[in-house]
């Protein structure tokens, strides 16, 4: 099988196994993460059927899905990949990044040694930011049954990814508990110069917010 017969077959797959998914993590979302993704990696000197494949697998079986469990998405994207007869270094590098790339809590170190790795987490977290990021907040809060705001809950940053994913705040802690923190945490310049315009933006949404709930505006 060609490397591009994997990337279509496996773009296919996940495809399946995503669309008309209700949290923000639908088959749309793996799409711009693999777009941005392409972006970026034209920037930088990277194998990019590594950054393809990570791209379109990285939420696959994601862990806050399944019960916290961090080896859900690297055993379903190795056996995805062992499958469709990939090489054993080209799996292995992929299941690398699907393992490392969700955020996990603002004290959780972030932990990517490969440069393939580097660029799709950026591709993730983008998407995380800005408009988009905004509303995908909010439609996972929806799907967790969080609500919108409680001031009474206050903001934690969390250090392990246990306590991250037990969270049952508000969708709009989610803005200081993760969202505000990813400008900072870009690896890429590419990254950096699309995240810093999509930080402002989220501070903007979140000062108005505040101001419209305490009826300052």
């Amino acid at each position: 099988m060609t490397d591009q017969e994997l990337i279509e077959r496996t773009a296919e797959h996940v495809r399946r196994g995503s669309e008309g998914e209700g949290s923000g993590h639908d088959w749309w979302h793996v799409h711009r993460v693999w777009s941005t993704a392409r972006t970026l990696a034209e920037q930088e000197d990277v194998d990019g059927v590594v950054v393809e494949l990570a791209a379109l697998l990285h939420d696959i079986a994601d862990w806050k899905f399944h019960d916290g469990d961090l080896s859900a998405g690297p055993r379903a994207a190795r056996a995805w990949l062992e499958d469709l007869g990939a090489a054993p270094e080209l799996t292995d590098r992929v299941v690398d990044i699907v393992g490392r790339v969700s955020y996990k809590g603002a004290g959780v170190p972030d932990e990517m040694p490969s440069l393939e790795g580097r660029v799709v987490q950026d591709a993730d977290r983008l998407d995380a930011m800005g408009a988009i990021g905004i509303a995908r907040a909010f439609a996972y809060g929806g799907h967790a049954n969080r609500p919108i705001h409680d001031p009474e809950i206050p903001v934690v940053l969390h250090d392990a990814p246990e306590a991250y994913a037990a969270s049952r705040s508000g969708s709009l802690n989610h803005f200081p508990e993760k969202l505000l923190l990813l400008r900072d945490r870009m690896h890429t310049a590419a990254g950096r110069r699309v995240a810093e315009e999509r930080h402002a933006y989220m501070a903007a949404f979140v000062e108005r917010f505040l101001a419209e709930w305490d009826g300052r505006a």
